[in-house]
């Protein structure tokens, strides 16, 4: 797209929108991001500060702890309450990890593009190299599943001018970097293409709330379930969802994941709670849309992929 002051959609209040309506009558559309990454200790993460050294060996450690051990804590806590993860993941981490894209299968989680690894960000890249990464990880994924991925979190959340083009041009139907919604809505693209935006979270995030912000784990979950208890309520009007982002390394240790595993417990014994993947509310939302006279949508509709 066009560099532009604003976003590639208009301004919609959600007190303006039509009603939007979960499968069952859902209140909630409970939507968990697990962020599964790849760090190679020959390169420096991606949004660090000029002054880091290779190889960092306290920094990579603690996340390669995720991969080793942390993930499958989470694993086991959502299978608990049946729910699907769906992974932000990292290509290269498929040749890497094979056991963990194992794992996810067997338990049906969605897979998403996150770059090839976190140590090279869109924004980050030499000109022309943008377009490859976005064709390479969709490629590496479906390689290694079976299946294209459907979605994509870019690396640190950070996009180009081109980026939403790009995986348009690589079949994406929706994109979760753009935080600014508790429903999704569709951005348009200077040729009229469309891409849906789906509510991720940099509250609700262990990232910035735990790692940043230093937040306890006990203080993460009252957060979830603070967070839960308004959209519930809200959500009797119009749907919403209810983005989860985690980071293995984060709430996957162990003085952390059963803090986590009590906040699931105390948002899936409410009823009206849609435990959906990325994919399925994207879908979904797309199929109202379909129903709602166009003056009434948030965003012209217009089907994803195919330029015009």
């Amino acid at each position: 797209m066009k560099p532009r002051s604003y976003g590639p959609f208009p301004y919609s209040p959600i007190i303006d929108r039509p009603r939007l309506e979960w499968p069952g009558g859902a209140h909630v559309a409970l939507w968990i991001i697990p962020n599964i990454e790849y760090f190679s200790m020959m390169e420096k993460p991606g949004g660090y500060g000029a002054g880091a050294k290779i190889p960092d060996v306290v920094m990579w450690s603690e996340r390669d702890y995720g991969n080793r051990v942390g993930v499958f804590r989470i694993m086991e806590t959502l299978d608990k309450y049946d729910i699907r993860g769906t992974v932000a993941l990292n290509s290269n981490l498929c040749a890497e990890h094979p056991r963990i894209i194992e794992e996810g299968e067997k338990l049906k989680w969605e897979w998403m593009g996150h770059n090839e690894s976190n140590t090279r960000r869109l924004n980050e890249a030499e000109p022309g190299e943008e377009a490859q990464i976005v064709r390479n990880t969709f490629a590496t994924i479906e390689k290694h599943t079976g299946k294209r991925p459907k979605g994509w979190l870019s690396a640190g959340l950070q996009e180009t001018w081109d980026s939403l083009d790009h995986l348009i041009d690589n079949g994406c139907e929706y994109v979760a970097d753009w935080c600014n919604d508790d429903q999704p809505y569709q951005m348009t693209m200077d040729d009229g293409r469309t891409i849906v935006a789906m509510p991720y979270t940099q509250q609700l995030n262990d990232k910035s709330a735990i790692e940043r912000r230093f937040v306890s784990a006990e203080g993460f979950a009252k957060m979830i379930c603070d967070q839960f208890d308004v959209l519930y309520k809200e959500g009797a009007k119009s749907g919403r969802v209810m983005a989860i982002a985690l980071h293995p390394y984060l709430i996957g240790v162990p003085h952390r994941i059963g803090a986590f595993d009590a906040a699931l417990k105390y948002i899936c014994k409410h009823k009206k709670v849609w435990k959906a993947t990325g994919s399925e509310i994207a879908r979904h939302y797309l199929a109202q849309m379909e129903g709602v006279p166009e003056s009434k949508q948030p965003a012209k509709k217009r089907a994803a992929g195919g330029r015009r």
